[in-house]
């Protein structure tokens, strides 16, 4: 039994050498993995269920093939697509995940997270992260035509980076005290997130953090089985 984890792959309909990626790792992983557990951020950005494109609907397609006699497979939130729902679970035979999220797993106490809530150096961020998140700011959001939510979506984008581009990656990065504060409060073995683009393992008294990365020039997922855990990474051709 192996599980494989992924985050922050950002498709979006310009990126199709990223699309084709994306799709190639689902075909060589459904006989390779058991479980596949996306972490967030599967999308560049998510306007509602109801935003349907040929893009879309290949991604969909495939994700269904993946999960049609293969791995179970569970999404979380991220910041990109917070507002992927029951429509996007029923096409494509997904399980949704509240964040953080414990189980587990390969005879070991994992606990999953987007990551996005540590990083409450970035305060800008944490309060935009929270007014997103609020059940009337996103019914109002979705009760708006898709023309306008493309626009909204289109300027916070913007936003966020020319506000990322003038913050120092300490800022942007997770917050020690508070991911501290969530392997006490909750004792995993091995605490996996994405969101912060820095892959890497990280050593703790009683635990590991492992950051997945991000989907570029390289994609990167998790392997963990009984036996070990392996961070890979490999070209995005």
């Amino acid at each position: 039994m192996t599980s494989f984890f992924i985050s922050d792959i950002h498709l979006s309909e310009s990126n199709n050498k990223l699309s084709s990626a994306f799709i190639n790792f689902l075909k060589d992983s459904k006989e390779s993995c058991s479980q596949l557990f996306i972490l967030g951020d599967l999308f560049e950005v998510w306007i509602g269920d109801d935003y349907e494109t040929s893009f879309i609907n290949n991604i969909k397609s495939e994700l269904l093939k993946f999960t049609t006699n293969g791995p179970d497979t569970f999404l979380m939130h991220g910041n990109r697509d917070f507002l992927i729902s029951e429509k996007f679970l029923t096409d494509t035979g997904i399980k949704l995940l509240p964040d953080p999220f414990e189980i587990t797993m390969h005879n070991k106490k994992v606990l999953l997270s987007h990551g996005d809530f540590l990083c409450t150096d970035d305060v800008d961020y944490i309060n935009f992260r929270n007014q997103v998140r609020d059940k009337a700011w996103q019914d109002n959001f979705l009760s708006k035509s898709i023309e306008e939510r493309s626009e909204i979506a289109s300027k916070l984008r913007s936003d966020s980076n020319d506000a990322t581009q003038d913050k120092s990656s300490e800022i942007t990065d997770v917050n020690e005290s508070s991911v501290k504060k969530i392997i006490d409060d909750y004792s995993p073995d091995i605490f996996i997130h994405g969101h912060t683009h820095r892959p890497n393992i990280h050593e703790y008294a009683s635990s590991k953090r492992i950051v997945l990365g991000d989907w570029g020039d390289f994609g990167w997922y998790l392997r963990l089985d009984d036996e070990s855990y392996n961070l890979e990474k490999f070209s995005i051709a």
